[in-house]
């Protein structure tokens, strides 16, 4: 049996499996006040949770990207995906702070693989004036799966409680595995994509041998020193912790400063990941429509990377708005841009690497960004306990126009393989 347009089949599954990643990793910020007071933790206790999930996170998105380009897409994303909804699962087993952690931890191990593997995937399909739509679509899932979390899990946990909560988006994981397997393989050994289709993309996607699994010519400490890999490290650095801010601390936020209850999340907390929804499609979709005009690969994407950061500085004014409806508006400018520029920042590793690097490259830049998740979110909970969220919401508005100004600054168009 074939199945047409296999590519579009494709992406689907890959902003499936990043919505089921982002659902399992948000379910704890829903009902961290119930689970802090049964616990009797602290904001700076629930930080230090979120801190052993981004160390293992960190560490493991290094790993993911070589372990990706070892075993082969198919299988690193299987391998993931088999570990990450096991341990979202296990948090329903939690008894207290140390517990909770370590399952947190084991959370942190399984779910970066979603990216390399999901890049990899999108290189092997989608030729470079469709690769930002691919990554677009699939980190779509991010903000879908955060949308998703608040009112699903606020519904489980009132309606059962919170175990069952994590039990049912644990599952989730283990659906889209089987759908996994029997969908995917490239392009030149997929038994569901015809001939014909398989005749117009084989003309405009990459050769087999340079995205299939070539571990031998990884080169990854090579490829650690690249300057496009340090770039794109340090352009993660500073602008991923703005998101894991608004997916781990926003409930909290709406909670404690703006009077919101657990109903009251669930009804209004995902409306920001809606807008971030839209833009990683419109971003990713932006920069092929630039380049399909005629403007040269780099400078599209970094055309549309600028745009996006523009929209961030809207941030610093959220806490000083007097209604939860502004802030909330605010945050929604955030991810909007945040996701306008993601789209194309995590699209970069896949025009300036070779098939065989395309996984070391992407996992190096997500541990750099985990990184500055940990230092961020260890500064959010002192500066929440001890001052406020002024300064957290500052800063958030001013790292993406920083990380863009590196990227102009260190990627000139030469550094680029594919040009337009």
């Amino acid at each position: 049996m074939k199945i047409p347009n296999m590519r579009w089949v494709i992406a689907a599954l890959l902003f499936l499996a990043t919505t089921i990643n982002y659902v399992d990793r948000l379910a704890l910020s829903v009902v961290s006040p119930d689970l802090r007071r049964e616990f009797a933790m602290s904001e700076q206790d629930y930080s230090h949770v979120l801190t052993l999930f981004l160390i293992a996170y960190a560490v493991m998105y290094a790993g993911s990207g070589y372990v990706a380009d070892r075993l082969g897409t198919r299988r690193a994303f299987a391998l993931f995906v088999g570990v990450w909804s096991a341990a979202a699962m296990l948090h329903g087993t939690a008894r207290g702070k140390w517990s909770l952690g370590g399952f947190r931890f084991l959370l942190g191990l399984g779910e970066p693989g979603n990216f390399p593997c999901a890049s990899k995937a999108v290189a092997e399909w989608f030729p470079a004036g469709q690769r930002a739509l691919g990554t677009g679509i699939f980190n779509a899932g991010s903000t879908m799966g955060s949308a998703l979390a608040p009112p699903v899990v606020a519904y489980l946990t009132l309606h059962y409680n919170w175990r069952y909560a994590f039990l049912f988006t644990g599952s989730l994981g283990l659906v889209w595995l089987a759908a996994w397997l029997i969908l995917y393989q490239p392009p030149h050994k997929n038994r569901f994509l015809s001939r014909r289709e398989y005749d117009r993309l084989k003309e405009r996607i990459r050769p087999p041998e340079e995205t299939t699994a070539a571990g031998r010519g990884a080169g990854w400490m090579a490829v650690l020193r690249m300057r496009q890999c340090y770039t794109i490290v340090l352009a993660r650095f500073f602008t991923d912790p703005v998101a894991y801010f608004v997916i781990f601390w926003l409930p909290e936020y709406l909670r404690r400063e703006r009077g919101y209850d657990m109903a009251m999340v669930g009804a209004y907390a995902w409306i920001p990941f809606i807008f971030g929804d839209l833009g990683y499609v419109v971003g990713g979709w932006l920069s092929g429509y630039l380049i399909r005009r005629g403007m040269a690969l780099p400078t599209a994407r970094k055309l549309v990377m600028s745009a996006g950061a523009a929209c961030l500085p809207v941030a610093i004014f959220a806490p000083m708005l007097p209604t939860a409806g502004m802030a909330i508006a605010a945050i929604c400018s955030v991810m909007f841009g945040h996701a306008f520029f993601v789209a194309n920042l995590q699209t970069l590793p896949t025009d300036l690497f070779p098939g065989q690097q395309i996984g070391s490259a992407i996992g190096f830049s997500g541990a750099g960004g985990a990184v500055g998740g940990i230092v961020a979110n260890l500064l959010t909970g002192y500066f929440v306990q001890h001052i406020s969220y002024r300064p957290v919401f500052a800063a958030a508005g001013l790292m993406h126009p920083l990380a863009c100004l590196l990227v102009w600054r260190l990627l000139p168009n030469r550094y680029f393989r594919e040009k337009a």
